[in-house]
């Protein structure tokens, strides 16, 4: 087999203005799981999230709580990082983009910027005028052909017209070799229908972009030209880079960046991520990522999900009813990964009940009060009948929802082959083949639960973890239960 390179996986750093959400908690957990399927596989892998908390948005919200800037960010990073540890995200590093590394990276990275020559022999940056319909909700310029009614699609805003004197990346001068690196897979991105999106911007047009705003002092100051600061994505997607030590520690940072990356996102960022972030790297010399997955967008029981519905929902809350493996699977299993999809919110503690209070822990509850009442809590080491290598490959595959599929019809036949052996019968027997039919039956048992377990391994850390140090023990004994019914 071939020595696998070391993996690098990103969430996007989640911008500071706002509280941590489904939406954020989803993209994480979708990493973690993706981070740990590998971990299983013996893989070096690196995990990075964090808090993009530079531009204007956030300065004015600073303001309106009547706090400064830092100390609103550093409110917000605080909040992120208990919510993704709550959820037992394992990141390596959070990153903030107001720390001094990652400061000191990004002027670097802007440096070499306006030191490139494009393919072309021209300036990759340049000084220019731009006149355009700003939505600071996007923190970005948005064409007429993007407003739905004169308005942001995501924000409902009517954007402002702006005209401000920037400096310029010249994205157009590397149109050519990103549309090769896209269409040859040598950038993949996932979903197919994502890929789709990305090319189709092709035949919209792409211009080149501002990297700097005039008017914005909450951010990093262009090393070149202090009357300018660092336009919000050219700070934030840097830190792919200096999160694993670009600028500061050259042999980290090479480890990882020149390894394998992937980038996980939702759809609503897919431009920056696709279009700008290679490009850019282009520009200064570095590879482009391997892999960027998009997911969908979801609504919360059949709405979008919005402050004045009131169905923004805390994953603390929710791990509060349903505890932090429950949370995890409940968020994962509606829907493909990749796909538009509901969040069935209302149905949460039915499904919560029936595929993990009755389903996965009933099983191991009765597995091994079987085993230790009428084996003395010893079985002998047999395999599994139902391997679940395909379970683990879908894993690996981003199938998440495929997986959890292929597990629980795992988990559903154990409990139906105690239904039809019906061993508390078997137990009562006098026959000498019925005491080895039990033995068989239970040994088996024991054996797909650990199989069971490693599967979830990705998904339900700590429930894996229980449930191996119960079917692992020197005299196995009943488990207490795996999940508390919720009612």
């Amino acid at each position: 087999m071939p020595k696998r390179v070391p993996l690098l996986l990103t969430t996007p750093i989640y911008y500071a203005n706002g509280a941590p959400h489904v939406g954020s908690a989803y993209t994480t957990i979708a990493a973690d799981v993706i981070a740990r399927a590998w971990k299983q596989q013996n893989r070096k892998v690196f995990l990075l999230t964090g808090t993009d908390e530079h531009g204007q948005k956030v300065a004015d919200t600073a303001a309106k709580a009547g706090v400064t800037p830092q100390a609103f960010v550093d409110t917000q990073a605080k909040a992120f990082q208990h919510v993704f540890q709550q959820l037992n995200v394992g990141f390596d590093r959070f990153i903030r983009t107001t720390e001094a590394d990652h400061v000191v990276g990004v002027k670097d990275f802007l440096n070499k910027l306006k030191a490139a020559t494009t393919p072309l022999g021209r300036p990759a940056v340049y000084q220019g005028e731009y006149k355009g319909l700003y939505c600071q909700g996007c923190e970005r310029f948005l064409t007429e052909k993007e407003l739905v009614d004169g308005r942001c699609p995501l924000h409902n805003t009517v954007p402002q017209e702006l005209v401000e004197h920037n400096w310029f990346f010249r994205l157009t001068d590397y149109l050519p070799k990103l549309k090769k690196a896209l269409t040859s897979n040598s950038l993949r991105i996932l979903p197919s229908a994502a890929r789709q999106e990305v090319l189709g911007y092709f035949t919209q047009g792409i211009q080149d972009f501002s990297i700097s705003r005039e008017n914005v002092k909450w951010g990093i100051p262009l090393p070149w030209d202090k009357t300018q600061t660092a336009y919000v994505w050219v700070d934030a997607l840097p830190n792919y880079l200096t999160g694993v030590g670009y600028g500061k520690n050259a042999r980290q940072y090479r480890q990882w960046w020149r390894g394998e990356v992937v980038h996980f996102m939702a759809r609503d960022i897919l431009k920056f991520h696709t279009i700008y972030w290679p490009a850019l790297l282009m520009a200064i010399g570095e590879p482009v990522p391997a892999t960027m997955f998009a997911h969908g967008y979801f609504t919360i029981d059949g709405r979008k999900m919005s402050k004045s519905l009131g169905n923004v929902i805390d994953p603390v809350d929710l791990i509060g009813k349903y505890g932090v493996d429950g949370t995890r699977y409940l968020l994962l299993t509606p829907f493909p990964f990749g796909q538009d999809g509901d969040l069935p919110v209302q149905r949460f503690i039915e499904k919560f009940n029936a595929d993990l209070a009755n389903g996965l822990g009933n099983l191991l509850s009765r597995t091994t009060n079987m085993v230790e009442q009428y084996c003395g809590g010893v079985v002998k080491s047999v395999d599994a009948p139902k391997p679940l290598t395909k379970a683990e490959q879908q894993t690996l595959a981003y199938d998440f929802t495929g997986s959890l599929v292929t597990t629980w019809k795992a988990i559903a036949w154990a409990n139906q082959a105690i239904d039809r052996a019906k061993p508390w019968a078997l137990a009562k027997s006098t026959k000498p083949a019925d005491a080895k039919k039990l033995a068989l039956l239970l040994a088996q048992l024991v054996a797909q639960l650990l199989e069971i377990s490693h599967a979830l391994t990705p998904y339900l850390p700590v429930t894996s973890a229980t449930m191996t140090k119960a079917l692992r023990a020197k005299k196995i004994v009943k488990a207490p239960p795996l999940f508390q019914r919720v009612v």
